[in-house]
């Protein structure tokens, strides 16, 4: 076993790389030249998660997640499944929170069990709680974070058992029973890194096999030209929504083909990125006034849809950027930051022809957040630490409460909600203290981070 928290992560997880990486596009050194300003913001990061993880401590311990307006706690299920604890252990391990990170190790050594008589979505659970889990285990080597993770990816296992092999939406976490045949590209596609680590610790093919095969599956029912669509039926693998675009419901499918590649060396995760991303890139790009936005498009067709974009979107320049095409990736990044300023904060969606708000909730969302620090990383601009300093101003002038940090119902009004996602621990501080606390505390050259940002390491297979 090995223990590493902070700074450290990247020497103990470089050592560990079995997989060609390309190179960064850019010399470490320009990486390197950090200052007190930087420092500074990576300690105001590192303050302002501790403000809301003392708010769950004291008003939400041992629950899913706290409702930062009411002060009250939540849980997705019947039982808790600690999904705050679980997504905010491997930030606080970055951030070298060792004492917060005890207590949410013992609280989930002493208390997480998935033998519960729950209906759980398939998908959430993966990326949040079997993510979270895998990697905080190579984090500190504690063998009972595997256990629970391996006990976790063999109840979840019967998602899987469809006849297409496409993942059924929901299963039972004691019974293994399943429903929900509507299902998508982002849920059936997003499961390689996470089922695939599991495999390789734990030297069960299973786990892998089965990943990969939803994720060829849904790749299998692309058009002609390329393209997948929004919604598919699990049980006969038609699609029954046909819009193409990289948002809700598709958005990680692309990612994922990418970062499986990255993470595994699979050559066929690299031949369907690269199949993929070329008709994304063709079909869904759209200038508008000089500005590059990704809209929507008919996946059979390709035929122009709406002009819709939004925080989810936002992803997309980090993956442009961490896959080597950064010239796109900075445009796409400047759309998304006029986005953001048009009102203070990103709505969940804007029609960029009009230039207006369709809808204007904001659930602390991290992706824009992502894109800024992968160009950071690709490029050495310090205009994108600038672009970071503007965001986090604005995230804590808005969203900052007594007892943490409210998503926001509208940004035209910026009224707050009562929720605080657990991604918020995960993905959004995570990836704003990456932004200031410099090259050397993760290296995603070296170390992939699941669509919930928790980074797992490559494994040599058994």
């Amino acid at each position: 076993m090995w223990l590493v928290a902070g700074a450290s992560l990247l020497v103990a997880l470089s050592s560990c790389a079995t997989t060609p990486t390309p190179k960064p596009q850019v010399d470490a050194a320009a990486l390197l030249r950090d200052n007190g300003a930087d420092a500074a913001m990576a300690e105001r990061v590192k303050a302002e998660f501790l403000h809301a993880w003392r708010g769950y401590r004291e008003y939400a311990w041992g629950h899913d997640a706290l409702q930062p307006l009411s002060k009250q706690p939540r849980d997705w299920y019947a039982q808790t499944l600690l999904m705050t604890p679980v997504d905010a252990l491997d930030t606080m391990l970055l951030m070298g929170l060792d004492d917060e990170a005890r207590d949410a190790r013992e609280l989930i050594d002493a208390r997480l069990s998935f033998d519960q008589d729950i209906e759980v979505k398939h998908f959430e659970v993966v990326i949040r709680l079997l993510g979270g889990l895998l990697s905080s285990y190579q984090m500190t080597g504690d063998p009972k974070l595997l256990a629970l993770a391996d006990d976790l990816g063999t109840r979840l296992l019967p998602a899987f058992d469809s006849p297409t092999g496409l993942p059924w939406v929901n299963v039972n976490l004691r019974t293994g029973k399943t429903s929900g045949t509507e299902s998508n590209p982002a849920e059936a596609g997003t499961l390689l890194l996470e089922y695939g680590t599991l495999s390789r610790l734990t030297g069960k093919p299973v786990y892998y096999e089965k990943a990969k095969r939803a994720l060829v599956e849904t790749y299998k029912r692309r058009s002609p030209i390329g393209l997948v669509g929004e919604r598919f039926d699990v049980e006969t693998g038609k699609w029954t929504r046909t819009d193409s675009h990289i948002g809700a419901r598709i958005d990680s499918y692309y990612e994922y083909l990418w970062k499986c590649w990255k993470l595994f060396g699979d050559p066929d995760c690299k031949a369907m990125w690269e199949t993929s991303i070329a008709a994304a890139d063709r079909y869904l790009p759209e200038e508008v006034d000089g500005a590059l936005w990704y809209g929507h498009a008919d996946m059979s067709t390709g035929a122009r849809g709406a002009s819709e974009y939004g925080a989810l979107d936002a992803f997309m320049p980090g993956l442009l950027a961490y896959s080597g095409d950064v010239a796109r990736a900075k445009r796409l990044q400047a759309s998304s930051f006029a986005m953001w300023n048009a009102h203070g904060i990103e709505p969940e969606t804007w029609d960029y022809r009009r230039g207006v708000v369709v809808d204007g909730a904001w659930p602390l969302r991290p992706e824009i957040v992502e894109s800024t620090w992968y160009l950071y990383r690709a490029t050495g601009d310090a205009a994108y630490r600038d672009m970071g300093r503007s965001l986090f101003d604005d995230f804590v002038r808005h969203t900052r409460t007594d007892a943490g940090f409210a998503a926001i119902s509208d940004v035209r009004t910026m009224q707050k909600a009562d929720d605080m996602e657990s991604f918020l621990f995960a993905e959004t501080f995570k990836y704003f203290y990456l932004l200031f606390a410099g090259p050397a505390t993760l290296d995603p050259q070296r170390v992939v981070l699941n669509t919930e940002a928790h980074p797992l390491r490559p494994v040599s297979p058994h």
